[in-house]
């Protein structure tokens, strides 16, 4: 788990080796024809994982939305910006994209759904453990990720990185949530525009594991009950464009984040 507070004594410890990832990530939510995320996930998790990685792209997990059956979710991070634009072109120019592009968008509405990141600061970004399930892995891990998304006003800015790890951030700890990763808005151009991403976004993502959808439930809960939270809650709605948008995400046999 990487450092999401200041109050060390709030954090869980770490269970295995970790390393950085990564300094530019991309959240990318898929709408997919009904019936068929199943399909596409069996054929990301055969070809399109460590015909990545090979070229650079560190492929951080990849989802099923557990509320919308029609919505693939997946993180893939780099080393810059720079580093992001050749990898891209070498995958998309490659022959294993060539060779399985029809098949993926068959099972596409839309795939411009994209959020370019980058950690808050150098400490704020994922830790992954080395460990990937092998090809031909099925158990689905009863794990769940949370990505919630803050819309921020213009002026939060860096205002809302402060008030997460002095208030948001550790009110979540205490109920029980274990902060993976928080990201914000990479403002720098598209590096590779041939795929589009979000425009104009200004916005904070923090993402939390939990060990089951029961965990979960027990942290909503145990939230609903805090006057604490609710007064982090009220100070938090003054810095943002509206609702926080909530992912609730079970990872595939092959994520290698898992929750």
């Amino acid at each position: 788990m990487t450092k999401s507070t200041t109050e060390a004594s709030e954090q869980a410890p770490s269970s295995q080796p970790e390393q950085g990832c990564c300094s530019i990530v991309e959240l990318r939510q898929y709408t997919l024809h009904p019936g068929k995320r199943d399909t596409l996930i069996e054929l990301f998790d055969r070809e399109f994982v460590e015909s990545q990685e090979a070229l650079g792209i560190v492929v951080i997990g990849q989802f099923r939305d557990l509320e919308n059956p029609n919505r693939f979710v997946w993180l893939r991070g780099f080393g810059d910006m720079t580093a992001r634009a050749q990898a891209l072109k070498a995958f998309y120019g490659g022959p294993i994209w060539k060779a399985h592009r029809e098949a993926a968008n068959a099972t596409m509405i839309d795939s411009d759904n994209v959020l370019l990141l980058r950690p808050a600061h150098s400490v704020a970004g994922f830790l992954l453990g080395n460990h990937r399930p092998p090809p031909g892995s099925k158990r689905i891990p009863d794990a769940l990720l949370v990505a919630t998304i803050y819309y921020l006003n213009a002026s939060a800015g860096d205002d809302f990185t402060d008030f997460f790890e002095r208030s948001l951030g550790p009110v979540l700890v205490h109920a029980n949530a274990s902060i993976l990763a928080y990201l914000v808005t990479e403002t720098g151009a598209n590096t590779f525009p041939a795929l589009p991403v979000r425009e104009g976004e200004n916005v904070f993502v923090c993402f939390s594991g939990f060990r089951d959808h029961a965990s979960y439930e027990d942290h909503v809960a145990t939230l609903s009950c805090s006057q604490r939270w609710r007064g982090v809650s009220q100070d938090m709605t003054r810095r943002l464009k509206g609702i926080p948008e909530v992912l609730k995400l079970s990872p595939t046999a092959r994520s290698r984040l898992r929750g």
